[in-house]
């Protein structure tokens, strides 16, 4: 995702302590088209389409990258909206006027939907939906001031929601379920900690609903690369360590503990860490893995595209998080 996604210097001396990472980096390679469509025989009994998932990825990246104060940001959040609107959620738009740190003034929403809204106890469910402004990590300098796509950074999370959202409308859940599409997420600097998850940030500082405090909430970063590998990510087993062992428990009982090792990771700076300061018990699903390079390949880059999406890792994500909604 961006710079703030990166091991903090606490993290560094943490993971000194910690079990060490699995080996293989995700390449970031072209997803077989011929594979949206063939169904994984894993997860089967789980109502998760992971096409879908897919589908909802590359509508967003129609609009073009989402970056604040841009029409592609304004229409592509008007759409979200609309989805989960459609898909029977109760939506509440928090519209903000962030500074960043170069002071800019940012035109943000964060958008809310929430099932069963009447309900005390709820898990809160996010992922970022803008884009990087600049593709400043990618190995052709003349491309470092383009804006990024976003295609796995934004809104392979989102996708995934969505898809869960379409479904929650068909069979309602049991529970509270909130539904956070955050804002401002990736407009940041290195080695300002603050100037990252600023949607996340007034979110947790002025909540759009009256005395709102999820019980746990669960965090989609860059969940769409092919042949993704999920570490557990440290903060998160801080945070909220039953939650996080669950979704890994719940990923070995679907098959897929290849893509999901039950091995510490990283310590990573993300929205759920918002959350955290905030009191809310967070964990964060995010590809990286420190002895591979880090995050995707595509990260940061001009190539952030649907090329490198793939519907199966959409897919074995979005199982576990439906598995977990609707109880083991």
């Amino acid at each position: 995702m961006k710079i703030t996604k990166r091991i903090t210097i606490a993290g560094m001396m943490a993971l000194s302590l910690l079990i060490g990472c699995g080996s293989g980096r995700n390449t970031g390679s072209a997803a077989d088209s011929s594979e949206v469509g063939v169904k994984e025989p894993e997860g089967k009994d789980i109502a998760f389409d992971r096409d879908s998932a897919y589908r909802y990825v590359a509508r967003q990246v129609e609009f073009g990258p989402r970056v604040p104060n841009t029409e592609a940001h304004r229409r592509a959040g008007d759409w979200l909206a609309g989805e989960l609107e459609r898909h029977g959620a109760k939506v509440i738009q928090q519209k903000m006027k962030l500074r960043a740190f170069d002071g800019t003034i940012l035109d943000s929403r964060n958008i809310l939907g929430q099932y069963n809204p009447e309900a005390s106890e709820r898990v809160l469910l996010l992922a970022h939906w803008d884009c990087r402004p600049w593709a400043d990590e990618d190995s052709d300098e003349s491309k470092r001031r383009q804006p990024v796509d976003g295609a796995n950074d934004g809104a392979s999370g989102v996708g995934v929601l969505l898809e869960i959202a379409r479904q929650l409308g068909i069979e309602a859940p049991g529970k509270g379920v909130d539904i956070l599409f955050v804002d401002a997420e990736d407009w940041g600097t290195d080695g300002d900690e603050d100037s990252w998850a600023l949607g996340a940030q007034e979110f947790v500082a002025n909540p759009p609903v009256k005395n709102y405090a999820p019980k746990e909430a669960i965090l989609l970063d860059m969940v769409g690369g092919k042949d993704a590998v999920f570490h557990r990510e440290y903060f998160s087993d801080r945070s909220a360590p039953g939650l996080n062992s669950t979704l890994w428990e719940i990923a070995a009982e679907l098959g897929h503990s290849a893509s999901f090792p039950n091995r510490t990771g990283g310590a990573i700076t993300d929205d759920h860490q918002r959350l955290i300061e905030g009191g809310i018990p967070a964990v964060d699903i995010i590809e990286f893995n420190p002895s591979a390079g880090g995050f995707n390949s595509r990260w940061h880059t001009a190539s952030d595209n649907m090329e490198g999406i793939s519907a199966e890792t959409l897919g074995k994500v979005g199982q576990v998080v439906m598995k977990y909604l609707r109880g083991r």
